[in-house]
């Protein structure tokens, strides 16, 4: 008999992937034989994905929650699915969907019920991630209409900006006493410096 191993996935790092990790260990998975990530299931460039795969050897055996857990992405889990099960030859049991169970059923009639299960979870697992996605846009969008800004606050430029630029192009001051003065990280002082000449040539 091969190995037992566990994989577990949820999208980012504030996501609690306890529940996943409970019903590992409930199918009495090793602690050192599950794999995790934290990372979106779009596709499968997953660093401990891929280090759980490497060692994956015939007869093995896969658990994981459910199958969006393996990935969102229609194609690429029926991908996943067929060269973990065909060509490494290993076994997969989905523990939220008993019909996805590779252990069983291995007549005709059997795998065709878990491809036909199979190619439907898949669909939705990608179908949620798409509704995801238009839903995160939709409020965005309507943040940005109530004004809501996103991403770093803008420094303000000081009232005595073009002072400041004068003396430092003088000489009268160093770049560090400017961006001192300006209050400004290196980068927003060049970035502002270039927004004021390209306003004085106009």
């Amino acid at each position: 008999m091969g190995k037992v191993y566990g994989y577990v996935r949820v999208s980012s790092m504030e996501q609690n992937e306890d529940r996943q990790m409970a019903a590992l260990k409930q199918a009495k998975v090793a602690a050192g034989n599950i794999f995790m990530d934290k990372q979106s299931g779009k596709d499968f460039h997953r660093v401990n994905y891929k280090k759980m795969v490497s060692l994956l050897k015939k007869g093995d055996l896969l658990y994981i929650m459910s199958i969006d857990r393996l990935g969102r992405n229609y194609a690429e889990i029926q991908n996943q699915w067929r060269m973990l099960t065909k060509e490494t030859g290993i076994d997969i049991c989905v523990l939220d969907m008993p019909l996805l169970d590779t252990r069983n059923g291995k007549d005709l009639m059997g795998t065709f019920i878990a491809d036909l299960v199979l190619q439907i979870l898949s669909f939705v697992a990608e179908n949620e991630r798409e509704n995801i996605r238009k839903r995160q846009e939709q409020g965005i969008a309507a943040a940005k209409k109530r004004g809501i800004r996103f991403g770093r606050p803008v420094t303000p430029i000081p009232g005595n900006f073009d002072e400041i630029i004068k003396k430092w192009e003088n000489r009268q001051i160093t770049f560090n006493e400017a961006i001192k003065e300006c209050n400004m990280s290196q980068a927003t002082f060049y970035r502002r410096l270039r927004e004021y000449r390209n306003g004085r040539e106009t």
